[in-house]
């Protein structure tokens, strides 16, 4: 027997028969119908939102530089440039979002409303931000110096314990662009004969192949710096064995690149980018860009750096065996630097001597080293390199630096700038809300 209904519903058949019905009802989009909205665009992104946090950290970096490069002045002609503040936020939360094109970030900045926020109404182009990125090296260099000085200033980080490790980035060439000299020799006769007719060409008619001409003179300077590149290499190799991977090569994409062994074991074009991170707070104090495939001989320099900035000079400097180079250990204990290094000690081949044992004809500053390897405070030290070192590179492989678009050492070092400072904008902000929490 059938269950009554409250509201009986209409039969689905009539004497056998279906009943027809009509077409379902939807709701269909409607783009044409006007809607007034009127929101600021303040009000569009959350309070909480990293944008903000980026603004508030920019607001309170010293851009004076920057400003100091505007030809437009108030009471005189010519068109306002973009302000430096917008164009620094851009990347920086670009970087922290993993955005490394400027397409995309012109392309960002019109259909995402952080970005958008950013701009405040400013419209931005790709040309002047890929231009942006990459000029200002120095000033980046300083900026980041600033980023770390001020919660210095307040007590908030410590930078009397450094560590150091190498991250190695691909570079934006292929391996097919590495060539010997008596290829680069035939490329750069064909390169220059190609201008010579272009040249030609423009000034038959001045409307056609101007273009192609510069495109042409870009080729021939690529190889250039290739062969300038390659009497580098040549120079390096000739006080060195001979190179299993036979005569030196350069890239005529990007002569600065080296080939190098990354990770997988494979050979790729790369650079090899230096960090010195703070133990407390993780910030990234120093950065480097070099074209060795090894670390070795790359922890002096680095000191050297942060001895000429406006922080305190470190007292301990921790990194892994790749960086054991004896002269360079001598020469960071010693005068003017008087650090205590941290680098594992190389065991012997001889299992029965003892590793921490100083040598006959060990310096002083190497016979310390040794003996201090074998203490479990220098051990114990050693073992937070990796809890420090390879957190800031793998945050950095997050944000996007795996490979680099652009060519050049200057320039990738300008790229890796931007990412140390992303990384002490959030390091600072969760340090300066711990407290609070």
């Amino acid at each position: 027997m059938d269950e009554p209904t409250l509201f009986p519903l209409p039969p689905k058949s009539v004497d056998g028969a279906p009943v027809v019905s009509g077409p379902p009802r939807v709701q269909r989009p409607d783009r044409q119908q006007i809607a007034w909205e009127p929101r600021a665009l303040d009000a569009l992104l959350p309070a909480e939102h990293r944008a903000r946090v980026v603004w508030a950290f920019v607001e309170q970096l010293d851009l004076s530089a920057l400003y100091r490069g505007i030809a437009a002045v108030e009471g005189e002609p010519g068109r306002p440039p973009i302000d430096p503040q917008i164009l620094v936020a851009l990347w920086l939360y670009a970087t922290l979002e993993g955005v490394g094109s400027a397409r995309a970030l012109d392309r960002l900045c019109t259909e995402h409303v952080a970005y958008q926020w950013l701009c405040g109404g400013v419209g931005v182009n790709y040309h002047t931000l890929a231009d942006f990125r990459v000029q200002h090296a120095a000033e980046l260099d300083q900026r980041l110096v600033q980023s770390v000085a001020a919660l210095w200033h307040q007590e908030v980080v410590d930078c009397t314990t450094v560590m150091q490790d190498g991250l190695k980035v691909r570079a934006s060439a292929g391996t097919g662009s590495f060539r010997r000299k008596r290829r680069l020799r035939q490329w750069l006769q064909v390169a220059q004969q190609e201008v010579e007719r272009l040249r030609a060409e423009v000034a038959a008619d001045p409307g056609a192949g101007s273009r192609r001409e510069q495109a042409a003179r870009e080729r021939e300077a690529r190889v250039r710096g290739a062969l300038a590149a390659l009497a580098g290499l040549e120079r390096l190799r000739a006080k060195q064995r001979p190179h299993p991977r036979g005569p030196a090569r350069a890239s005529t994409t990007d002569p600065d690149a080296r080939l190098m062994r990354m990770s997988d074991g494979g050979y790729r074009p790369a650079y090899n980018v230096q960090l010195a991170t703070t133990r407390q707070g993780r910030l990234v104090v120093g950065v480097g860009v070099t074209t060795a495939g090894s670390d070795m001989g790359q922890l002096a320099p680095m000191v050297e750096r942060l001895q000429s900035t406006t922080l305190p000079p470190p007292q301990i400097v921790v990194a892994d065996g790749d960086y054991g180079k004896k002269a360079d250990i001598e020469r960071v204990s010693g005068p003017p630097y008087g650090c205590t290094v941290i680098i594992p000690v190389q065991r012997p081949a001889n299992p029965a001597q003892d590793p921490f044992a100083p040598r006959r004809r060990d310096p002083p500053a190497i016979a310390a080293w040794r003996r201090r390897m074998g203490t479990r405070t220098a051990q114990a030290l050693y073992r937070e390199r990796s809890s420090v070192s390879e957190w800031i590179h793998a945050q950095a492989r997050n944000r996007g630096l795996i490979q680099v678009r652009v060519r050049g050492r200057l320039k990738v070092l300008a790229v890796a700038l931007w990412h140390a400072l992303a990384n002490n904008l959030l390091q600072g902000y969760r340090l300066l809300q711990a407290p609070a929490t």
